[in-house]
């Protein structure tokens, strides 16, 4: 099991959890706008929008924190989100009538630059880049 002892908030990793915290505020801040306010036009991409609210605000923690539980917490919610997006971006390209408004991950994030694609893999990479398995 990978030793967990380094910090991922340090150095670069301080960047990586700034950036997963300004994505958990706007990705809570736009449900809870779709939500309130036009629930019934598009539920199901509110209601993922919702979840990666959730799903960025717990890597964001999970990410600042140091520790195995919060390395693998950080380790599961970034292969969630990357999955999401992969999943949702797929789904939002070949059956347009599915979402009929946007969600965080639609077109694999297009509407936040990409980012929501590239920003689990670099969350991984940074992941098993501060794992270190012990020397024996």
């Amino acid at each position: 099991m990978p030793e967990a002892a380094k910090k991922t908030a340090t150095g670069p990793g301080r960047i990586l959890v700034a950036v997963y915290a300004i994505f958990a505020l706007a990705a809570t801040s736009r449900a809870a706008v779709q939500i309130s306010t036009k629930f019934a036009e598009a539920p199901l991409a509110y209601v993922l929008s919702a979840v990666a609210a959730v799903i960025y605000i717990v890597a964001t923690v999970a990410l600042a924190r140091s520790g195995a539980t919060s390395f693998r917490v950080a380790l599961a919610s970034c292969t969630v989100e990357l999955l999401g997006v992969l999943t949702v971006g797929t789904l939002s390209v070949f059956d347009r009538s599915a979402f009929p408004d946007a969600t965080v991950w639609s077109g694999y994030g297009e509407g936040y630059l990409f980012v929501p694609l590239v920003l689990p893999v670099i969350g991984l990479l940074w992941l098993r880049r501060t794992a270190r398995v012990p020397q024996t």
